[in-house]
């Protein structure tokens, strides 16, 4: 067994998508080496009703998969396909744009005014780019969960973990999707798989992720600009970690314990072209994708 060391660790960045709504990016839109099969991960936990609720408007998606996890709050969807409902917290949506679809995602707040979620996108290969597309609704309670004897808990999204099976399936890159809990000042070391790209979203408590000796945390600038200093902090809330190869990951909870995702899947080795919500292999499928906006043809499936 080997432990993954720490590549390198990201705060997410304000942004703003859709209508106005603002958000956290940890990765997208920009170099995918070290994140392949995944695209695009945003966090969307927000306090601020204003802030959010002129949501995602009708959009367009092709040859990508999109995964929107709620943690509280309510997201009401709606589609081309005619597809519409609600994810409530706890509630999971991994849906296949493949060859087109238009969607809307309109968030709504919990009675507190909060709504907090993620989504991550996922790539889709060449050959299934222009797939039928498709919807995978999971309800909270039809989540896997499973606690190890020192309290560590885990809700299995999707892939296989401690002998559970998460309910979402049939999915291009073979992710693993899991909602992480480790208590206060416990050392966790969990398995990743060989060859498979991972990376850890941490968005409660603080913890160190370790390689095989000693713990790195988020390296931070303090002071003035005359007067920088570099320290070593725990891994906190919004921290992207990126691992190296290895099948372990190791990470030490802080004082409050600390809860995170940890995402892997195969990666998939093929160019990548961004056109927003569309992502192809080349820019002539990008050019074709935009005429079939353009001239009414771009959902190939009703």
């Amino acid at each position: 067994m080997s432990i993954r060391p720490v590549k390198r660790i990201i705060e997410a960045k304000p942004t703003t998508e859709g209508a106005g709504v603002k958000l956290r990016r940890a990765f997208g839109f920009g170099d995918t080496d070290e994140t392949d099969p995944f695209l695009l991960f945003d966090d969307f936990r927000n306090e601020r009703p204003e802030d959010y609720q002129a949501g995602f408007p009708w959009h367009p998606h092709r040859g990508i998969e999109t995964i929107t996890y709620v943690l509280t709050g309510t997201v009401h969807h709606g589609d081309s396909l005619g597809n519409q409902g609600a994810m409530g917290a706890g509630d999971v949506q991994w849906m296949t744009a493949g060859s087109g679809i238009l969607h809307q995602e309109m968030p709504e707040g919990d009675p507190s005014g909060r709504m907090h979620g993620f989504q991550l996108w996922a790539n889709l290969p060449s050959s299934l780019k222009m797939t039928s597309p498709r919807y995978q609704d999971v309800l909270s309670k039809d989540v896997p969960e499973v606690t190890d004897d020192d309290g560590t808990m885990v809700r299995v999204i999707c892939g296989e973990f401690w002998g559970k099976r998460g309910p979402v399936d049939g999915i291009a890159a073979d992710p693993r999707y899991l909602d992480i809990w480790v208590p206060p000042g416990k050392r966790k070391t969990l398995p990743v798989e060989m060859g498979r790209r991972g990376f850890a979203y941490v968005f409660e408590g603080t913890g160190d992720f370790r390689d095989a000796s000693a713990p790195f945390g988020v390296l931070t600038e303090k002071g003035g600009p005359d007067d920088e200093v570099l320290i070593r902090e725990s891994t906190g809330n919004r921290s992207l970690v990126l691992f190296d190869s290895g099948d372990e990951v190791t990470v030490q909870a802080g004082e409050d314990g600390i809860r995170f995702l940890l995402v892997s899947g195969k990666p998939i080795e093929e160019p990548v072209a961004w056109y927003g919500p569309i992502v192809m292999n080349t820019r002539d499928e990008l050019r074709q994708a935009v005429a079939d906006l353009n001239n009414g043809t771009f959902i190939k499936e009703r």
